[in-house]
């Protein structure tokens, strides 16, 4: 019969070395090249006695590294021969795209199972360093520095004059880096941030919300209203930024009285944020 590769060998077969008969004793060592070897069960182990093939459990046992004969050798018996026939299926290499997942450990990288929540900061992640592969911590790769902040009540927002936009109500701070009102950005690197104010309007008033950066007008956004009414404005901004630099929201307009900016439990004013890289 042809095969690809190398030809199966089913078995490893071992011829024990000689054993020499000890009167009145049962128990012998069985020893490959001087080595102990240890059969899996008697099942596995062919004996002659005297020219008789034994039967495996009832006439010998298997303990260790020792056959066990159901009764005391006598001097003038003669062990001709014991035989493993070992399980070892030798294929030699495994073909390509032969073992499948099913087929291994689940304590490797398999793929099989699926993570249904986001990693644990400790679970770890493989990758290719250039060509390399090596295990990551999800730690060291997650979204981090990310806040989200709104107001919960109304802030009155003098006329022709830009004010700070305070928030009280935080609902993350992942690394802990806004507070006063501010976020401060804790390395360097591009940073995203939007936020979004409804507040009260009249006609022909000018509107102008700002990102201030290290307490100074940075990114405007500009609207123009029309008619007396309750508006929503909102503004991004990536803003490349180095550790220690802070932002902060700021309103203007220029109605003529003051304005108030709304705060309620529905976020209807809020400010958010996090880093890109």
């Amino acid at each position: 019969m042809a095969y690809i590769g190398k030809e199966p060998i089913v078995g490893n077969f071992q011829m024990c070395d000689a054993i020499s008969v000890v009167n009145g004793q049962a128990t012998y060592a069985l020893q490959v090249g001087g080595s102990a070897v240890s059969p899996e069960s008697s099942s596995h182990v062919l004996c002659s006695l005297n020219g008789i093939l034994q039967k495996s459990g009832s006439s010998f046992s298997i303990s260790s590294s020792n056959i066990v004969f159901a009764s005391n050798l006598a001097t003038g018996d003669v062990i001709d021969f014991v035989m493993l026939l070992g399980s070892v299926l030798n294929v030699g290499t495994v073909s390509d795209a032969t073992i499948t997942n099913a087929k291994l450990a689940q304590d490797i990288i398999s793929g099989e199972t699926a993570l249904t929540s986001e990693p644990a900061s400790t679970d770890e992640l493989l990758l290719s360093d250039a060509g390399t592969l090596k295990r990551i911590d999800y730690s060291l790769i997650r979204p981090s520095n990310s806040f989200l902040v709104s107001k919960t009540s109304d802030q009155s927002i003098s006329n022709n004059s830009a004010t700070k936009v305070t928030f009280d109500s935080e609902d993350f701070d992942t690394g802990s880096n806004f507070a006063s009102d501010k976020y401060t950005a804790p390395s360097d690197g591009k940073y995203f941030f939007y936020t979004k104010i409804l507040s009260d309007c009249t006609s022909g008033e000018t509107v102008k919300i700002f990102f201030y950066k290290n307490g100074s007008q940075f990114v405007e956004h500009r609207n123009t209203t029309h008619g007396a009414n309750r508006r929503t404005f909102s503004m991004s901004a990536i803003l490349d930024l180095s550790a220690t630099d802070y932002v902060e929201v700021y309103k203007f307009q220029d109605g003529g009285s003051s304005r108030d900016i709304d705060g309620d439990s529905n976020k209807s004013t809020y400010f958010m944020g996090y880093k890109l890289g």
